[in-house]
């Protein structure tokens, strides 16, 4: 798998501070390592997007779209 950068990253805030996530890849590491909250549907919907996009099966902005969403419903979004 090849790391797939987005054309925007996304902003999420984290104990105060503002992280970018700048990739599919970066954004799989998040959602599987990182998450601070409940891992809720849209967490799960986000995450499989990301596997999608890096195995080839889904676009970029699939991933970036179902990352801002489950973001938003954690209230990370920076």
């Amino acid at each position: 798998m090849t790391d797939k950068p987005f054309d925007e990253p996304v902003p999420l805030k984290l104990d105060g501070v503002t992280v970018f996530v700048t990739s599919a890849q970066d954004a799989a590491d998040f959602l599987m390592q990182d998450w601070p909250t409940h891992r809720t549907q849209r967490h799960r919907e986000a995450l499989e997007a990301c596997l999608k996009v890096l195995e080839g099966y889904r676009s970029v902005e699939d991933a970036r779209v179902a990352l801002v969403a489950a973001a938003k419903e954690a209230k990370l979004l920076a």
